[in-house]
């Protein structure tokens, strides 16, 4: 096949996104509803798989080359910027930073982040988040290594140094929970509460009762 309109060559380590950092191994074409159409096979790290994805496809679905050093050793720095405030909706956040995943320049993979340490630092990010915020954190991680030229443990001691900085700064702060969750939470304690003392006054009433019986008798 022609090797003319091709982003990335054989050998070349990749980002996947939505897969991880991986390798094209091989590409060569496949015949398709009667056409021949070329594909990239690559080799991810972290799932030890390959995949295969058409080469027409593979800005699409957010393939691209490792960045540089020196892009690398930015997105490290950006973990320490101010976040934003961020919307308490969980599902409505793990949208939003799904659709940044999609995307995965080094950048967005950096805000995703940062923006869920940060959150996991007021509360306990739900299942899915949580395992969202664990694949772009890998992925930051395998691609520092690569970019860098050092050890992914270096990679994760260096992102490890940049975020636990943010850690202690909300150790040191009150939290304010205003999950609507929470709030249902606090409601079902109050309605309890009211419940209690209901009992509590039946109870006294009964008591009242008896003591009138024996004062007849």
């Amino acid at each position: 096949m022609s090797n003319e309109n091709l982003e990335f060559s054989i050998g070349q380590q990749i980002v996947y996104p939505s897969q991880g950092v991986g390798k094209i191994t091989d590409i060569y074409d496949q015949k398709i509803d009667g056409a021949m159409v070329p594909y990239y096979e690559i080799h991810i790290d972290v799932s030890d798989m390959d995949v295969l994805v058409p080469v027409e496809k593979a800005g699409t679905v957010g393939i691209r080359a490792i960045v540089s050093a020196e892009e690398a050793k930015a997105a490290l720095e950006s973990l320490s910027d101010e976040i934003e405030p961020v919307t308490s909706d969980w599902k409505l956040r793990y949208q939003m930073n799904l659709d940044l995943l999609k995307k995965g320049s080094v950048t967005d993979i950096a805000s995703i982040v940062r923006c869920l340490y940060h959150r996991s630092k007021v509360k306990e990010l739900p299942i899915q988040e949580r395992k969202l915020f664990d694949s772009a954190r890998k992925l930051m991680e395998d691609e520092l290594s690569f970019a860098m030229g050092i050890s992914l443990k270096e990679a994760e001691d260096m992102l490890h140094a940049k975020l636990e900085p943010l850690g202690a700064l909300h150790e040191k702060k009150v939290t304010i929970v205003d999950d609507e969750d929470d709030e249902d939470e606090e409601f079902a304690d109050e309605a309890n509460d009211s419940d209690d003392e209901d009992d509590s006054d039946e109870t006294d009433s009964s008591s009242d009762e008896d003591d009138d019986d024996e004062d007849e008798e």
